[in-house]
């Protein structure tokens, strides 16, 4: 009988452990303090995990990845604590298991370490994981959002949405999959930031800048975009495609050069194209050090005849930019708006 009883305790404390999504274990000091508020589209998340969010989120092509979806994972799995572990020894704040971290973990900061414990390995783990489970449930031709589908494979392993062709229903796990998804999934909008940006000074960057920051949400459109504001664009072969279709056809908004020079054209008048945008300032350089609101910043593939990204210097390290397609126009570091080793240099229009 105390057998018995013992075991129907033990299947109780299980049942409970279930029932507590994402179970953590977590060293005191490990507590993050400073919250970050408000822009490029992500809010109340710690500051050390902020721009390896952003970043993670930058590398990922799939439209579904959002900043907002890998902080409310991130809160989901630990709470932003770097040191969780959980009672089967899963690790870091993206709680990732040993083999599984053998496949995702790389040393993102370059610091000779890679870390499960480490901020920045975990967070760019997690998001190149979870983009490729996007891409997994959105070419698996199940139903429902491709969203849960990855989470559900974050989570209980992509064997298990083959298994059930979708999420795994509440019977399974004590329901611990399916609550980890629909709770992640009703979170993200507490860390949705607005967006905004606040300007101030005068002068033609600022100017700029303020125009161009009222365009924020704007989604990015290939060859859309001019001096009058946003309009649908058209796919050259090559870009405005999103999933195999020509989106940029069907979109309104800017794309990179076109957001610059519908921010610039009140004072100035430059030309449509990022290269040509370079070779009309390039007579006014700025060092990185200089950098003022406003300043226009370049990336390129190799010198000023490849230039192939523009954006404008919103401050704070920061810059306000029309990424890609799939993307809208955002605030985000210059460290992760486009590959450092691109980075060409900056001017002042």
């Amino acid at each position: 009988m105390l057998i018995r009883a013992a075991i129907a305790l033990l299947a109780g404390v299980t049942a409970l452990l279930l029932g507590l999504l994402a179970l953590v274990l977590v060293d005191a000091d490990a507590e993050a303090t400073e919250i970050s508020d408000g822009g490029g589209g992500l809010q109340g998340v710690p500051t050390e995990f902020r721009v390896w969010i952003l970043r993670a989120d930058s590398e990922c092509k799939e439209p579904a990845m959002t900043p907002s979806l890998l902080a409310a994972q991130l809160y989901q799995e630990s709470r932003f604590q770097t040191r969780a572990t959980s009672p089967v020894g899963a690790q870091g704040p993206a709680q990732f298991m040993p083999d599984t971290w053998a496949t995702w973990g790389r040393d993102a900061d370059a610091n000779g370490i890679t870390s499960p414990l480490d901020i920045a390995d975990a967070v760019m783990a997690q998001g190149r994981m979870m983009c490729s489970l996007l891409r997994q449930a959105k070419e698996s031709g199940y139903g429902g959002d491709v969203r849960a589908l990855a989470l559900a494979g974050y989570n209980a392993g992509w064997g298990r949405v083959e298994q059930y062709r979708g999420v795994p229903p509440q019977s399974f796990a004590g329901g611990e999959t399916y609550n980890y998804v629909r709770i992640i999934l009703s979170t993200m909008p507490r860390f949705e930031g607005p967006g905004r940006l606040e300007v101030s000074g005068s002068g033609a960057g600022a100017d700029a800048l303020r125009k161009a920051a009222a365009r924020i949400g704007t989604p990015y459109a290939w060859g859309g975009g001019g001096p009058n504001g946003p309009s649908t664009g058209f796919c050259d072969g090559t870009n405005g495609y999103l999933n195999g279709r020509c989106s940029a056809s069907t979109t309104v908004g800017f794309d990179c050069s076109s957001l610059v020079q519908y921010a610039y054209w009140d004072n100035r008048q430059l030309p449509r194209v990022a290269a040509a945008q370079y070779g009309a300032t390039s007579d006014h350089p700025v060092a990185h050090a200089d950098l003022r609101p406003g300043d226009l910043l370049f990336w390129s593939h190799g010198g000023s005849g490849a230039i192939y990204h523009v954006a404008l210097y919103a401050g704070d390290g920061k810059v306000l930019h029309a990424p890609r397609t799939g993307k809208d126009v955002r605030v985000e570091p210059i460290t992760s708006a486009m590959p450092q080793r691109d980075y060409l240099g900056a001017t002042r229009p």
